[in-house]
């Protein structure tokens, strides 16, 4: 299961952080598609974990969003990451379409149990 962090700035319109929430679980889900975690497009509660925060009186960035991902990491997925994240770019960018965006794929060795 993918966690998201989307880190936007207050001038990011309610609009479009809503629209963001709409279309990231499916583009990440064929961000991170591989044969060990196949999607088959069927999204179930809990497949894709999102959390939005306004960016704080401290953090440094200028970007309008960051959109920060982190999954397993799997050979499958490593191979092509770069290629994986600029797909990702491309859905975020045509929802969100001003400022600076930036998109930040980590694979982690990990595990993950839900019941």
């Amino acid at each position: 299961m993918p966690l998201v962090e989307i880190t936007y700035a207050p001038d990011v319109p309610h609009k479009v952080l809503k629209d963001l929430a709409a279309i990231l679980p499916h583009a990440v889900s064929v961000a991170v598609e591989c044969p060990e975690e196949p999607y088959d497009g069927n999204l179930q509660p809990g497949d894709v974990e999102l959390r939005f925060r306004p960016r704080g009186p401290f953090d440094s960035s200028g970007m309008s969003v960051v959109v920060e991902v982190r999954s397993k990491w799997f050979e499958s997925r490593a191979a092509n990451r770069q290629e994986r994240v600029d797909g990702l770019y491309e859905a975020v960018e045509a929802i969100i379409g001003f400022g600076e965006i930036g998109v930040y794929l980590s694979l982690p060795v990990a595990a993950w149990a839900q019941r």
